[in-house]
């Protein structure tokens, strides 16, 4: 088992990580080829400087099943690049997770959206500067502005948002997260969906 301490560039909160096999989940590969999909759109991937962005998950027991770290340049992840999040705490900004890989910076997020609502199976987080702007204008629910990613204020902000909207599907804007959008759903196909939903022409 290994701690990691903070990461201020990709990971903001305190991993307690296990090396362990590939996390198993009958939807994993359904998980995967929605993520493919999200990066063919340009919604997943990696910067210039190689910080990768976008990340998936699927509720699993007390927590999730999320695509790993650093893995946002590769097109297909495979089982290998996914990892369990056994538990969270938000009050002590600590994520305990198991797996090949480490989890995504985000995964005290997802885990907190998974908590507000047990009928939600499915978060994705994308990036995509012309949708943020629009969603922003259009006032869809949003996070403060003065709140960044995959912090414990991220985490509850997401969770009061969910809380507050309380259908199990729905598109939530990170204000303060430039170009960070989540959308989620009762199943993978919900969720994604309602992204390829937002490129479809308005009639």
């Amino acid at each position: 088992m290994s701690t990691q301490p903070i990461d201020e560039g990709i990971i903001k909160y305190h991993a307690i990580h296990e090396n362990s096999s590939t996390p198993v989940h009958p939807l994993l590969s359904q998980l995967d080829d929605a993520r493919t999909e999200l990066f063919d759109l340009g919604f997943i991937g990696a910067y210039s400087d190689g910080i990768g962005y976008g990340n998936v998950s699927i509720r699993h027991q007390s927590g999730c099943i999320i695509s790993g770290t650093a893995t946002g340049a590769l097109r297909v992840l495979g089982a290998s690049n996914y990892c369990s999040v056994i538990a969270f705490d938000i009050q002590k900004n600590t994520v305990y997770t198991s797996g090949p890989v480490n989890a995504s910076s985000e995964s005290m997020t997802h885990c907190a959206i998974y908590k507000a609502n047990p009928l939600i199976e499915c978060v994705l987080h994308i990036h995509g500067s012309y949708l943020w702007t629009r969603l922003l204008e259009e006032g869809y629910p949003s996070t403060p502005a003065d709140i960044p990613y995959g912090t414990p204020q991220m985490a509850e902000s997401m969770s009061t948002l969910i809380k507050d909207s309380i259908a199990p599907f729905g598109i939530l804007v990170m204000a303060g997260h430039d170009e960070g959008i989540v959308t989620y759903g009762q199943t993978i196909y919900s969720a994604l969906h309602q992204i390829k939903a937002l490129l479809e022409p308005k009639v």
